[in-house]
């Protein structure tokens, strides 16, 4: 059994009683089916053709036989149909936690080259097509095995040559199937490929609805959207065409079955070789054996639609981080805030110049610097470096002394907090979105928090205080509130780095001096790096870091720099 089998088969470990129930009672009421056409021979020949005065007993006698086995088979068949997709539902459930896991660990490189709605499709459609072989799959797979080969065991058993006729026919089915078994699986992965262009495209849509209002672009989205639409149509006309190739294909073989036993069976009649009731059971049990070879179309859809869901997840699952804790990697504790890099380079493409070249910086425990500096110099870059959203190229970022590839990343980064331009808010209320900073804090250390970021005041203004719902990405709030919630989360984590980038660049005058007196107070014992294009927010930064392309240009406080006249006083001369 090679690997993948293997991990296929392993989600139904947890359900294995569940699982072995549920084929048994799909076996049971598969060989109840094959009862019934019996029984009615046993009337319709043994019974009626020799009638004498216990014949009514014999037939009330099978009926009440048929009524029970009906009552056991529906119990068997609730069984099924419930507790399988029950178990189906499950492993579904399984598994989408397991790809949603896995989503929290892959590292923002890998986000930088993916499309939300695709990861999205991934967790949905693909997953639903995957419960679905699972439940389906094996239960399917069993019963019209049962169903096959009692149907042809009875056929042989009523008349063998006529059999063997029909069996003439299973070689040109299977090599049928095969063939468009291919067909109909290209065009499924082509099928899945292209719902995900058009979930991302939806997805992408809707996030930027007001930036695609405000320039009256609705048109040219509508256009691009018609465009993906249009693809998926031709790719689901594809598979459409080879299923109808499939479907009627096997009609008509299904025909030609029907037909050699009409015409072999009454030939038989005939020939004295059958009997009437003999035929009429024949035709009973061949619905039986034509069946399954009915159904192996569906199943083999099935098949193809879990297994390319199958092979989606298994593709996603097995991307590694591109960021990872090292062999070893120890705790951070106790930290103090210093911050180091030494000849630090970076580039976030193997095929782009280094967006930080060589770049040396110091900043002690409980500092507060900014950097300054125009678009491209690496200021964002840098602070996305220190938490190791990215990893360097070459030189050390050291936290109190401590490569930060020898600090496990969870400590890391709980010991770093970021306040940053572009807020993001989750769904739901004041409240949760505070608390998202610690989990477990109490309503008296949210509020404090609150209070802290100077956002207590706004937020008992709101209809329902803490507990109003703020809409998708805090929709309903300005950017000062939605500013300041973000503040007051990071002083509920209440890590000894803070790093601010532009905070207050996109903020009106008013907003901008509560949230610059946020951030100071925040900046207040703890270690702060300040990203700011508004030089007024850092004036009071015991040091100001100037870069531009080629590293640092000059460093000191706001005085000093006006003094030297160089690339800060410049800056400020702008603004």
């Amino acid at each position: 059994m090679n690997s993948r089998l293997k991990k296929f088969v392993s989600y139904y470990k947890p359900y294995l009683r569940l699982f072995a129930a549920v084929m048994a009672c799909s076996v049971l009421g598969s060989a109840i089916s094959l009862a019934y056409p019996l029984l009615t021979r046993y009337i319709t020949k043994d019974v009626l053709e020799g009638i004498d005065e216990q014949a009514m007993n014999q037939i009330l006698l099978t009926g009440a036989v048929m009524l029970v086995l009906a009552i056991f088979q529906a119990g068997f068949h609730f069984v099924v149909d419930y507790h399988g997709h029950r178990m189906g539902a499950m492993m579904e459930s399984d598994l989408r936690t397991e790809l949603f896991s896995h989503y929290q660990s892959l590292s923002f490189p890998f986000y930088d080259r993916q499309k939300t709605g695709q990861l999205m499709s991934r967790m949905t459609n693909d997953l639903f097509w995957l419960s679905e072989l699972y439940h389906h799959g094996p239960e399917d797979l069993l019963r019209y095995s049962v169903q096959f080969i009692g149907s042809f065991a009875i056929l042989f058993m009523i008349n063998a040559p006529l059999t063997l006729a029909i069996f003439a026919f299973l070689p040109f089915m299977a090599i049928f199937a095969v063939y468009f078994n291919k067909k109909v699986n290209m065009a499924l992965k082509r099928n899945k490929v292209r719902i995900s262009e058009i979930n991302a495209q939806v997805e992408d849509n809707l996030s930027g609805i007001r930036v695609v209002q405000s320039y009256t672009n609705e048109e040219l989205e509508k256009e691009k959207f018609q465009y993906e639409n249009l693809r998926f149509l031709e790719s689901r006309k594809a598979g459409y065409r080879y299923e109808a190739y499939f479907y009627n294909g096997f009609e008509t073989f299904i025909q030609l079955i029907s037909l050699t036993v009409v015409v072999a069976g009454g030939a038989a009649i005939v020939g004295s070789s059958m009997d009437l009731a003999d035929l009429i059971t024949f035709i009973m049990y061949t619905a039986f054996l034509i069946e399954p070879i009915k159904k192996a179309t569906n199943v083999a859809i099935l098949y193809q639609e879990g297994m390319t869901g199958f092979e989606r997840f298994m593709e996603m699952m097995a991307v590694k981080p591109d960021i990872q804790d090292s062999p070893g990697a120890m705790e951070l504790e106790h930290v103090l805030g210093s911050i180091e890099f030494q000849n630090v380079s970076f580039r976030y493409d193997e095929n782009q110049p280094n967006v930080v070249e060589n770049l040396s910086l110091k900043i002690g425990a409980g500092e507060y610097a900014a950097l300054v500096g125009p678009s491209g110099a690496g200021k964002t870059t840098i602070c996305a470096l220190l938490p190791r959203f990215y990893d360097i190229q070459s030189g050390e970022i050291k936290i109190d002394g401590i490569n930060s590839k020898d600090i496990t990343l969870a400590s890391l980064r709980k010991n770093i907090g970021i306040v940053q331009q572009d807020v993001y808010l989750f769904a739901g209320t004041v409240m949760e979105n505070i608390l998202y900073g610690n989990p477990g804090a109490s309503g008296e250390d949210i509020i404090e928090a609150a209070k802290n970021a100077h956002a207590h005041e706004f937020i008992m203004k709101l209809p329902n205080g803490y507990d109003t719902d703020i809409g998708q990405r805090g929709v309903r709030l300005s950017g000062g509130q939605k500013q300041r919630l973000s503040i007051a989360r990071v002083f509920l984590k209440n890590p000894p780095i803070v790093i601010f980038d532009e905070a207050t660049s996109a903020l009106d005058n008013a907003s901008e001096k509560v949230v610059k007196d946020s951030l100071e107070r925040l900046a207040q014992n703890r270690t702060t790096l300040v990203i700011a294009h508004r030089l007024s927010t850092i004036r009071n930064a015991g040091r100001i870091i100037v870069l531009k392309e080629n590293g640092i240009a000059e460093q000191g406080t706001h005085q000093e720099l006006l003094e030297r006249n160089g690339d800060y006083a410049k800056l400020q001369g702008v603004q």
